[in-house]
């Protein structure tokens, strides 16, 4: 088989899957190993793929977040099963944080402690908490119109007033070296200042978040646990020397 075509197979299966695993397109390609890994090198200094430990997986714009409405429609049963495990580490009587986000949005109808006070930056949470008749602060400051999260140093004042028992934070990507990343600066710095106001920490995040960068970095891999559905085996190792991660059985 010709460089070209194993190049167009593996670009086909990154825009399908987002991840590859090296010994999977030696498998599948039915070549060796230093092969596939010159394929991969060769991709890699054209900017088409980023490779990965044991691996490589697709890119994406680092800046570019998607709104509200599209957050919500991707990975559904993902979100669900990571937000039925997040609502599970709450308490009775204990105040939370709930980040704004699709899957931090999900995982409000699984809360039943009792005597639970949330805050939160998130526009479209408030209504799904009340209607919980659940304790609600909704933070203030300046919304962001895609996501519906409210950001800015006025929505940091806010945030400085209150102290956690656990913060609930979403993330759009998650790496070794990078931590936790997001693609607005803005967004960063409260995402930054709910885990700082927690005694315990919490990144909400579907396989898909593994090994993506986005612009700015919230905070190291070490400052919260990882609820997710799926921790990829190609980082597995790495992620779980740096914190915990409460994986869906």
């Amino acid at each position: 088989m010709l460089a070209e075509e194993r190049h167009k197979i593996i670009l086909n299966r990154l825009e399908a899957e987002h991840i590859v695993k090296l010994q999977d397109l030696v498998n599948d390609l039915h070549t060796s190993e230093s092969t596939i890994r010159r394929d991969l090198h060769e991709l890699e200094v054209q900017h088409l793929i980023r490779r990965v430990h044991g691996g490589a997986m697709s890119l994406q714009q680092r800046s570019e977040e998607q709104d509200m409405e599209t957050k919500s429609s991707k990975n559904i049963q993902q979100k669900r099963i990571i937000a039925k495990i997040a609502a599970e580490q709450i308490k009775d009587n204990e105040c939370i944080y709930i980040d704004a986000g699709s899957t931090t949005l999900e995982m409000i109808s699984f809360i039943h402690a009792k005597n639970v006070n949330v805050v939160t930056n998130g526009y479209a949470h408030v209504e799904a908490l009340v209607k919980k008749n659940m304790a609600t602060y909704l933070i203030g400051g300046m919304m962001k119109p895609n996501t519906r999260a409210f950001i800015g140093s006025i929505a940091i004042q806010a945030l400085d007033t209150f102290r956690f028992d656990r913060a609930f934070i979403g993330v759009n990507g998650i790496d070794i070296d990078m931590g936790y990343t997001t693609p607005d600066p803005e967004e960063a710095m409260i995402k930054r200042r709910a885990q700082e106001l927690a005694l315990k920490s919490y990144i909400l995040a579907d396989s898909s978040k593994f090994t993506e960068v986005s612009f700015s970095k919230m905070f190291d891999l070490s400052k919260a646990s990882i609820i997710t559905n799926e921790l990829p085996q190609a980082v597995k190792d790495m992620i779980l020397k740096e914190t915990t991660v409460i994986e869906s059985k």
